[in-house]
């Protein structure tokens, strides 16, 4: 027996319809989602300020060595994010370059809050000035090992210091060039330490 009702067919039709449409906005959404992801593009809030290493740079299996001999170890302070400067000498005419860097980490260490003890600036060499005020400072020997393993160290880019992030497994993640504005440290950390 046949369905003699002459709604029915309309209303299949507007049900079969929306089922189209539903699945066509759901499938679209999917695929201009995945373009734009392997096209590279990213909302400008996730962008980030320094520059993304690929590869990582890899601490893990190095141990630097502090200022006064002792091993700094990366496990000792879990979830703790490292900063490290390796400035090129800070006597002379670079003495000034490096108060402003010390200055600059100071306060971007300073403007993390009440996070602020889960990060450590290392600073690798002669400090310009005396650091036993700046608590979060760890002096440590700079070392050939050590500049071999941070990615494009200043031996391998010419003029300026640049920064590193390291995450708190010891993976160097983040290079910010000789110059670079200190807040854009500052919102790659925070954003950072929001997540971890």
């Amino acid at each position: 027996m046949t369905d003699t009702n002459p709604t029915s067919m309309p209303t299949a039709r507007r049900n079969r319809s929306a089922l189209l449409i539903v699945l066509v906005l759901f499938f679209g959404g999917l695929l201009a989602a995945g373009a734009l992801r392997f096209s590279g593009w990213r909302p400008h809030g996730m962008k980030n300020k320094g520059e993304l290493l690929q590869p990582y740079g890899d601490l893990r299996a190095y141990t630097p060595t502090l200022a006064d001999g002792r091993p700094y170890a990366w496990k000792d302070s879990p979830r703790t994010w490292r900063i490290v400067a390796m400035p090129q000498g800070c006597d002379g005419a670079r003495r000034g370059a490096c108060m402003r860097l010390l200055q600059d980490l100071d306060k971007v260490w300073r403007l993390m809050g009440r996070e602020a003890d889960r990060v450590h600036v290392l600073w690798a060499g002669a400090p310009p000035v005396d650091v036993a005020s700046l608590r979060e400072v760890h002096l440590l020997r700079a070392d050939d090992d050590l500049r071999a393993r941070l990615p494009r160290a200043p031996g391998d880019t010419g003029q300026g210091d640049p920064i590193w992030l390291i995450d708190p497994n010891g993976f160097v993640v983040l290079r910010y060039a000789a110059g670079s504005d200190p807040g854009d440290l500052r919102t790659d950390l925070s954003r950072l330490l929001r997540i971890n």
